[in-house]
């Protein structure tokens, strides 16, 4: 079904027009500060597979509900003492927690792919908390783009892949953190099944010990598990430090300085995550043959952006 999708700003009347779209059953394209995310009632059926229709998206791979705060996640996930003390520490922000799901909780079974556990965010930029407390629910979000492909960073990345598929956009202009938020599973106790947007290290701190890492590519316990996500068109290598003549060069840090392009020229991780979908598409459109990536660290953030471009160079299903 093709549908007028509208662009909105972000001013009280946008807001609560995007909110009434929700309550309808309608998806809204809306920023968070890791990447754009597409919206939908996360208790209505429809809506929800309206998400995965949109998006092309396998209906096995769980959704992230998103909500304003920690308290009103109580009545979908259920804490333990361990889990409030992360949350308090780190919310709102770049972190999604996996948590033993509520019996009971009104959730559609399409958001947790009929898991016993739910994927829990609550966002930190303002144009997120005042669209859900505007809309007044929890909102199944994922990444607002055609499923695998680049995460979008901006309102235009989101009109570029699913204009016609979805009721609005809310344009908040570029994402600040660039990345999509880490992934800590509380289940059976602490695992990092996504590094993002919060450093890993962070979080080992606050636990007080060192995370190992979880995921299934066949049976996702949350989202952005699949061995290729975030691909463009072109192929992708990476660690390159001499490229082909034929291969746009994406750079990382001074060394770099013959380099097209770059994540950034100074070798700063926060600034890299924050253009690297978006220099993705940007390399993509200008490709002649593959995109090559110089080296990135792997520590701190550069775990999370190493991540999405391990998975960008996968072999296409």
């Amino acid at each position: 079904m093709q549908i007028t999708t509208q662009s909105f700003g972000t001013t009280a009347d946008d807001i609560a027009a995007a909110a009434g779209i929700l309550r309808a059953g309608g998806l809204v394209g809306f920023a968070t500060e890791t990447v754009y995310g597409l919206g939908g009632d996360a208790r209505n059926d429809r809506a929800v597979a309206r998400i995965f229709e949109a998006k092309g998206r396998p209906h096995f791979n769980p959704l992230i509900v998103h909500l304003p705060d920690w308290q009103s996640a109580q009545a979908y996930a259920v804490f333990s003492d361990q889990a409030k003390a992360i949350a308090a520490e780190f919310w709102p922000g770049p972190l999604t927690l996996v948590l033993p799901l509520v019996e009971g909780s009104g959730l559609s079974p399409l958001v947790t792919a009929g898991l016993d556990s739910v994927a829990i965010r609550v966002p930190a930029h303002p144009v997120a908390c005042a669209l859900l407390r505007a809309f007044g629910g929890p909102l199944a979000a994922p990444s607002a783009n055609p499923s695998g492909r680049v995460s979008p960073t901006r309102a235009a990345h989101v009109m570029a892949g699913l204009s016609g598929r979805i009721e609005a956009v809310l344009d908040a202009g570029a994402c600040a953190v660039g990345v999509e938020s880490t992934i800590l599973g509380l289940v059976d106790g602490p695992v990092l099944l996504r590094p993002g947007g919060l450093a890993a290290e962070a979080l080992e701190a606050a636990l007080g010990t060192p995370l190992t890492t979880g995921g299934n590519a066949h049976k996702p316990s949350a989202p952005g598990q699949l061995a290729s996500h975030y691909a463009p068109e072109a192929a992708v290598r990476l660690n390159v430090t001499t490229p082909a003549k034929d291969e746009l060069w994406v750079g990382f840090g001074p060394q770099c300085a013959g380099a097209q392009m770059s994540l950034s020229p100074s070798g700063d991780l926060v600034e890299a995550a924050a253009n690297l979908f978006h220099i993705l598409r940007e390399a993509d459109s200008r490709a002649g043959g593959s995109i090559a990536f110089a080296p990135v660290p792997e520590v701190g953030l550069g775990r999370a952006i190493n991540d999405r471009l391990r998975r960008a160079a996968a072999p296409r299903p």
